[in-house]
């Protein structure tokens, strides 16, 4: 599988860009290369390997779903859950992730299917925005 390529895709809670080319993506989203992606993951061991939790938090993460953390050093993590999403992040074990718009835009279906190298089907728009939450050493923020 080409980890250059941009899917545009159902995600665990909207229509996202997936790709492992943050720079490819900035394009795409007309977006300033200084704004961090989450990083969706298909599981805990890949988080592990790219970030560390802090203890208090362990089993936060572990447990929650749709739900996306801001760990300490300002990266955002999501565990996938979602059968569907998880069939193409198996194959990738992360990818950043993002919703198939414009920056600050409404999304425009015909733009993403434009701008996407592949598209994943089925697409439904139907979903909530996930949770993020701010993890400190000793504290959790709820942001939204």
């Amino acid at each position: 599988m080409n980890a250059n390529k941009i899917f545009l895709t159902q995600t665990d809670t909207t229509i996202g860009f997936v790709s492992q080319n943050k720079e490819k993506l900035d394009i795409i989203k007309q977006r300033p290369a200084y704004k961090h992606y989450i990083k969706a993951v298909n599981n805990l061991d890949t988080l592990q390997k790219l970030t560390r939790v802090p203890n208090m938090h362990k089993n936060s993460v572990r447990r929650a779903n749709k739900t996306t953390f801001i760990m300490p050093n300002g990266f955002s993590y999501r565990v996938i859950k979602n059968t569907h999403h998880l069939l193409l992040l198996n194959r990738l074990t992360w990818a950043y992730t993002t919703s198939a718009n414009l920056s600050d835009k409404a999304y425009n279906e015909k733009y993403a299917r434009g701008v996407a190298d592949i598209i994943v089907e089925p697409l439904s728009q139907t979903l909530r925005a996930s949770s993020i939450f701010k993890l400190g050493k000793n504290r959790l923020r709820r942001i939204r």
